[in-house]
């Protein structure tokens, strides 16, 4: 037998996933003598044998991988055999170059529950249950390698009992980096607002049961942050936390017990169950089955409740013993990144929750729950978090790092390393202190973890954004990306996709290159570059930032634009009736006056407008709240095919570019207004309007790869009219997928588009 030495280096999602072990019992499998290595850069294998069984072995790696581990890469060769004399897991090597990916938390698998709901186990009613299959990564990770050291683990040395699983090839926990139980891991207890702790272990969890009960609020510390937690049954329980927690009618996250409570309350199919039980066990947007599913003020006026299921045997054991499902919703204030510290949840949650279940196992860095809705039969993204981030998207290496900072709402970062993007989890809106600090840590975050030193900075062109000031101060060359021109090349990252092809790139707000408020945008990009070709007719905003709280300043600036100062006759529709005498006579004035009334392409826009037309929304008390009321009513609507007229003009005499008008569409709907066509039929109409132009668009592009971007693309009725529309004319729809079509995918873009411009030697 001619024995050879096989060397393998692997990358991607292998470590915490169980892979060294799976590696060692592979290996014993095949008879094989070598080691294998946890390293900075990914996983190192060396293996004595004869040629035929190595083969089989690398084969039998890439075949029977754990089911949580991705493999990027994977490169071999062979060399002497070197006479090892047994197969062992090397002590890991944190030299080098930073290149390992960090996996995403992961729900409790059903083996851990197992043992977490079996009175004879040692770990019964034990919240920190884990083993190398489920449990925290991302947030408790200091650096590369994974090891517990490098974990906010290092501080619980492991009794004699977990330290054998931990040592023992056969046992599910070998090498769980979190592993712990009772007698060694980290423990709850109850906390009033003073910070004394009232109970401890298990008692804390039964008596935080009773505070739920009894129509209290709870704090509860979680894997990537605290939840605030009330009985979502409770109607005054749900109310004093809108209350405290300053949040009119945004609807709330619930977690429910098991999927059988789920079924009760809301409409759920194969797809959504199985997205429910993964590993990511995100919030899914679901439609109700009945109006009394929860609280009706949990998501008022509201057809859809976000659900998900508890991911942490913490969650598991406090849904177990309250049976009923509980609001989940973030534990900060408005606008504020969630608290991840006990000190700072006791500060920053005072006088909202009455008790804090809290542990003592440190969070390195905070994840919400991811959001989630599924859109033509797709996972579609909203908040990309827990259980998602920091998964790379790869694009074509070009040998430079760059980090991208994001937008200004629903922010994120990414980091580019070796033709990896690293995106981060989400930040939030950069409006707070608190969000902007977590904005700096994420970024020292990621360029640490990762060993990034980038010297290009890619920022949005809008010059106010936080996101932008905040890289004007970091070390390296800025480069501005025009936000929907990020907003396509996203969704091209996302799908892998190449030029030729239409960008629709639509949202609420933008800085346009004109000076514009820019959110209607068409694209075009070619192998030689890319241009706007089209765009919505643009309108007056009165008010500027106010007419986006307030739809009926929308919806008024659109009529003015229609009929100037003749638009007495429209002064008996709903926009109006909001207003005072006086307050008329002022909003006019500034129309007439052009003081403070930017114009705007936005789509966003159009639909708070229309909104507000059909009196369905005039206050927008959450973001997107019209278009998503707007939304609802075409969806009440059956069979409604028809659309309205719009006209397509040239916007200059070499008809480079083209101008959607919507005039045509909202007179037409004017005169169904007066006939008293129904709301419901006016918001279907005008949805498949929408699908019309992107199609008249499509066609005058001939362009037969379509990219959907930004956040109207969260409308699942707008994608799927547009999808069946246009697969009718053989033309082909992009959606995104692993990142969000919101601002979110923003720091995506910016790289993506960062490289196609590079690759044009547009940029250096």
């Amino acid at each position: 037998m001619n024995t050879r030495r096989i060397k393998i280096h692997i990358q991607g999602a292998v470590q915490g996933v169980g892979f060294r072990p799976f590696v060692y019992r592979l290996a014993r499998r095949f008879s094989l003598t070598g080691w294998v290595q946890n390293t900075s850069r990914g996983v190192f294998i060396e293996a004595d044998g004869d040629e035929a069984t190595l083969m089989r072995f690398l084969f039998t790696l890439e075949e029977e991988k754990p089911p949580r581990a991705v493999i990027h890469s994977l490169k071999h060769h062979f060399l002497d055999a070197r006479g090892y004399q047994q197969f062992e897991i090397a002590a890991s090597d944190s030299g080098g170059d930073n290149s390992a990916w960090i996996l995403p938390d992961i729900a409790t698998c059903r083996h851990c529950l197992q043992d977490v709901f079996n009175p004879t186990n040692r770990r019964y009613l034990y919240p920190f249950t884990n083993c190398t299959h489920c449990g925290p990564r991302f947030t408790i990770v200091n650096k590369l390698p994974y090891d517990r050291q490098n974990t906010t683990m290092n501080i619980f040395e492991m009794c004699p009992a977990c330290h054998e699983e931990y040592k023992n090839p056969t046992d599910r926990r070998f090498h769980a980096q979190p592993n712990a139980c009772p007698e060694c891991g980290p423990q709850v207890s109850l906390r009033d607002n003073n910070g004394a702790t009232s109970a401890a272990r298990h008692e804390a969890i039964i008596k935080s049961v009773d505070v739920l009960r009894q129509g209290g609020i709870l704090a509860v510390k979680g894997l990537g942050g605290f939840h605030i937690m009330a009985d979502a049954g409770n109607n005054d329980a749900v109310q004093l936390l809108r209350q405290r927690k300053n949040r009119d009618e945004k609807p709330f996250a619930l977690m429910f017990a098991d999927i059988a409570q789920i079924e009760q309350a809301c409409f759920l199919d194969e797809m959504e169950r199985r997205l429910l039980q993964s590993p990511e066990a995100p919030i899914l947007l679901l439609q109700k089955r009945r109006e009394d599913a929860a609280a009706r003020n949990a998501a008022p006026n509201n057809p859809q409740l976000g659900v998900m299921l508890p991911y942490t045997p913490l969650h598991h054991i406090l849904l177990r013993f309250f049976k009923g499902p509980l609001v989940a919703t973030s534990g900060n204030l408005a606008d504020e990144t969630i608290c991840i510290t006990n000190d700072e949840a006791l500060q920053r949650l005072n006088g909202i929750v009455d008790f804090f279940l809290m542990h003592n196992r440190p969070i390195a860095r905070h994840a919400d729950d991811s959001i989630v809705r599924i859109i033509a039969d797709r996972t579609v993204l909203l908040r990309r978090a827990r259980g998602y981030a920091p998964m790379p998207i790869s694009l074509k290496e070009d040998g430079s790092d760059a980090l991208a900072v994001g937008g200004h709402l629903k922010n994120t970062i990414a980091v580019k390393k070796n033709g990896q993007v690293f995106i981060s989890q989400h930040i939030g809106d950069l409006d707070t202190e608190s969000s902007l600090n977590s904005f700096d840590k994420t970024v020292a975050d990621f360029e640490a973890m990762y060993q990034a030193t980038p010297k290009t900075i890619l920022h949005d062109a809008h010059p106010d954004y936080m996101s932008t000031q905040q890289a004007q101060q970091m070390p390296g060359k800025k480069i501005a990306v025009q936000h929907h021109l990020a907003h396509v090349f996203s969704c091209m990252a996302d799908n892998e996709l190449e030029p030729p092809l239409l960008g629709v790139s639509w949202d609420g707000t933008g800085y346009g290159d004109d000076g514009t408020i820019w959110g209607g945008e068409f694209f075009l990009v070619e192998s030689s570059g890319s241009r706007r070709i089209a765009h919505l007719r643009t309108f007056p905003l009165p008010g500027g930032d106010a007419a986006i709280k307030q739809p009926f300043r929308t919806a008024i600036g659109l009529l003015y634009e229609i009929a100037g100062n003749s638009n007495k006759k429209y002064q008996h529709l709903p926009p109006f009736q909001q207003l005072s005498i006086s307050e008329k006579k002022s909003l006019m004035q500034m129309l007439q006056k052009n003081i403070n009334c930017p114009r705007t392409s936005s789509v966003g826009r159009l639909f708070d407008a229309v909104a507000s037309l059909l009196d369905i929304q005039q206050h927008n008390r959450y973001e997107g709240q019209a278009p998503m009321q707007l939304e609802f009513a075409a969806l009440r609507a059956s069979d409604v095919t028809s659309s309205y007229p719009f006209s397509v003009n040239a916007a200059d005499d070499n008809h480079s570019a083209w101008i959607l008008d919507w005039q045509p569409m909202i007179e037409a709907m004017l005169d169904d207004i007066a006939g008293k066509v129904t709301p419901e039929e006016i918001a279907a109409t005008f949805h498949n309007t929408l699908a019309q132009m992107i199609l008249k668009t499509a066609q005058h592009s001939e362009q037969h790869k379509i990219a959907l971007s930004g956040g109207a693309f969260q409308n699942k009725l707008l994608v799927e009219k547009t999808i069946d529309l246009l697969s009718q004319h053989n033309i082909q729809v992009y959606t995104h997928q692993r990142v969000p079509p919101n601002d979110g995918g923003i720091s995506l873009g910016q790289i993506a588009a960062f490289n196609y411009f590079k690759s044009l030697q547009k940029i250096e």
